[in-house]
């Protein structure tokens, strides 16, 4: 499944596993870092250190289903993730279609996990930055739950900047184990199966 090199015979991968988020400890577990939590929690399991600097985030290389692939975390903040996922995409030639996006989605309950091929940004504003500076939204994407407002009235801004509870961190523990093999089965070029399987 996973696995390290300590180099690689060439600089060329074939994908780009970007986890979404804001940096800095103020923001480590709100729910908007839904996508750097499961990167790291796949990477602790995996012995990948994620802390090499370069194109606007924190990046590591590692083997998926004996693919070369980048595991990145943009140091942009969420609303300028486009940045950094086009500037590496850039420079390793990367197709949109290689690049596979983890992020929260406030519609789907803690727990749930959708995958989508492709399509609109939905309101999320990392993705719409992503789509905005690869000029396409044909990436496959990994949208991790994490609760609806508590009410309607709540700001949605504050809403996804509100930690997790200690019981949902529990479950997204879970949840970046069943995400760990979601990218598997993407890299492998089993994107339905994944689907079939994880899809709430």
């Amino acid at each position: 499944m996973f696995g390290r090199k300590k180099s690689f015979t060439s600089d060329s991968f074939e994908f780009l596993i970007v986890g979404l988020g804001n940096p800095g400890s103020k923001y480590e577990f709100t729910r908007h870092n839904a996508g750097f939590m499961c990167v790291d929690m796949f990477a602790l399991d995996n012995s990948i250190k994620i802390n090499k600097l370069k194109f606007k985030s924190l990046i590591a290389q590692c083997t998926i289903s004996n693919k070369k692939c980048l595991i990145m975390k943009p140091q942009t903040f969420m609303n300028n993730s486009g940045e950094a996922v086009r500037e590496c995409a850039d420079f390793y030639k990367i197709k949109p279609e290689n690049i596979i996006v983890i992020f929260d989605d406030v519609s789907l309950d803690v727990g749930n996990i959708r995958i989508r091929r492709k399509g609109s940004a939905g309101g999320h504003n990392g993705i719409k930055s992503i789509i905005c500076h690869l000029n396409s939204d044909n990436f496959p994407r990994i949208k991790i739950g994490v609760g609806k407002k508590p009410h309607p009235d709540w700001d949605l801004a504050d809403w996804v900047l509100k930690s997790f509870s200690k019981e949902e961190l529990t479950v997204l523990r879970d949840v970046a184990k069943d995400t760990e093999n979601i990218i598997s089965l993407m890299v492998d070029g089993k994107t339905e199966d994944a689907m079939s399987k994880y899809n709430s």
